[in-house]
């Protein structure tokens, strides 16, 4: 995972703004290089220069779309934040015009902004699991579909290797042993020919099999 991770948070609300970068500041890879709403987020971007920008739609996506498209043209990764998964819709459709994006609620932990925050930085797309029919109805057909399906345990072990866990941490998570791990590792890479681990969950990704 990628670590001293500078970020600019966005939102409208002060609160949100000001509890976001309170929280991320609890997170020893992230740091908080700003704070913006999204009228003024664009000559704070020049000035600060962030990794990733973290972006409270709060309870009005709709409203904020238009901020989203221009934020689009400086190619920076986005994490996107909603309150109801009801406009998970809408935000992902405004998202879509970014090459690097996530979408999670608005209420998830520190922990889980950091990972998606790194996720992002290193150029995967990051979704709630709440919100993972809606991007495979958006996306049409994943790509590279792989030619064998994982089975549910191999499955639960991608899971747990895109978070970066080591095999005896997968092992442990899962009640298995260090061997079948290892075993279910090479079983995953062979149906995706990859040839590391990274570019595992880089094929994972793209082919819409991990979520966060």
């Amino acid at each position: 995972m990628v670590d001293n991770i500078q970020v600019l948070v966005v939102a409208d609300n002060l609160l949100a703004r000001a509890g976001l970068a309170a929280l991320l500041d609890t997170q020893a890879a992230c740091f908080v290089v700003g704070q913006a709403t999204s009228s003024t987020m664009m000559d704070v971007i020049d000035v600060t220069e962030p990794d990733v920008i973290l972006y409270d739609m709060g309870w009005r996506v709709a409203d904020v779309r238009d901020s989203l498209s221009a934020l689009a043209k400086q190619e920076i990764p986005v994490l996107a934040l909603i309150a109801d998964e009801s406009d998970s819709q809408t935000a992902l459709a405004a998202l879509t015009a970014f090459a690097v994006y996530g979408l999670l609620l608005n209420e998830s932990n520190p922990e889980l902004l950091q990972i998606a925050l790194q996720t992002t930085v290193a150029g995967l797309i990051v979704i709630d699991p709440a919100f993972a029919d809606m991007i495979v109805s958006n996306n049409n057909t994943p790509q590279n579909p792989l030619p064998e399906p994982l089975t549910p345990r191999e499955n639960d072990v991608l899971q747990l290797l895109a978070q970066g866990m080591t095999n005896k941490a997968i092992a442990h998570q899962l009640g298995i042993t260090d061997h079948t791990v290892k075993f279910h590792v090479n079983a995953i890479m062979t149906k995706m020919n990859a040839q590391s681990r990274t570019e595992t969950v880089v094929i994972a990704t793209r082919t819409g099999l991990i979520i966060l």
